[in-house]
């Protein structure tokens, strides 16, 4: 009998679900193990959350996540007492402005790299990308030099529009990805009814790159929100302050009030995750669309 032969043999030999067994149990440890870090990584979240609710003599002396008498008091304190509304709106027109324009200039950059010919296209192109692997924090002092020069260290523009420069990179990949996954057909139709180029921007392909504009806002919308070092550096007036810099002025007092400050925290969050919730399905075809371009 051939070696071949054996190895057959010993294969018919096993039991028919040997395989399917093996799977399923590499399967279920896997999701054991997925789950456990699951729980380990949300926990701090929970905890955050359990807190909020709870009173400071709660939080201090631990015990179980969930509140013994869960109230809605902390957060009244917490929302009138440091004036997070005024913050709420200044992180609200920091975020609108950025996202903004953000989406107007990288739509038409991103559309003029995938679609229109002109010298240097490429290289610019390569450029910016290669921005994303530049550190955010090696231009720190380069902008706050910059701004102070310009005169808009310590407002709202001075945030703007570092936040927009920032987002180029990322920003120009995913929009030339989506405007490059367009029929061509599309445009040579447009231009042979008379559309001029604009015409064709916002009447062709931006309808088109829907999902990859709202991934762009998302991908804006976050970190702008949750902007902290620049932030801290630039502002000095209460009155400008975002939500992270008030958030901050729970913890720099004398004896931190922790339920104070996980209810901060979580009127900081809540927006985001609302955001997120929304506008996910668009997220993920967008970035699958900008991939596929």
């Amino acid at each position: 009998m051939t070696t071949i032969s054996v190895a057959r043999s010993r294969a018919d030999a096993r039991p028919p679900g040997d395989g399917r067994t093996r799977r399923t149990v590499a399967r279920a440890v896997v999701g054991v193990l997925l789950a456990a870090y699951g729980l380990v990584s949300i926990y701090p979240f929970l905890w955050m959350v359990s807190a909020a609710f709870k009173d400071q003599v709660e939080v201090v002396r631990g015990g179980h996540l969930i509140p013994d008498d869960p109230t809605f008091q902390t957060f009244t304190d917490t929302w009138n007492r440091l004036h997070f509304f005024d913050f709420f709106l200044n992180s609200l027109l920091v975020t609108g402005y950025t996202v903004v324009l953000t989406l107007v200039i990288y739509a038409a950059a991103g559309y003029a790299f995938a679609v229109l010919r002109f010298p240097g296209r490429g290289f610019l192109q390569k450029l910016f990308v290669s921005l994303l692997f530049v550190p955010g924090i090696t231009v720190m002092l380069p902008i706050v030099l910059l701004e102070n020069r310009m005169g808009i260290l310590g407002t709202h523009w001075g945030l703007v529009l570092p936040f927009v420069n920032g987002g180029a990179p990322l920003s120009i990949l995913l929009m030339t990805g989506a405007f490059l996954a367009v029929p061509g057909e599309l445009r040579d139709s447009a231009r042979v009814d008379g559309a001029g180029e604009l015409r064709i921007f916002t009447r062709v392909y931006l309808p088109l790159a829907r999902p990859a504009l709202i991934t762009v806002g998302l991908l804006t919308a976050i970190p702008t929100w949750n902007e902290f070092l620049l932030t801290r550096v630039s502002l000095n007036d209460p009155s400008t302050y975002t939500l992270p810099l008030g958030l901050q002025t729970l913890s720099a007092e004398n004896v931190p009030h922790y339920n104070n400050l996980m209810a901060g925290a979580l009127i900081v969050v809540i927006p985001v995750i609302l955001l997120f919730l929304s506008l996910q399905r668009y997220f993920v075809n967008g970035l699958v669309g900008a991939v596929k371009g």
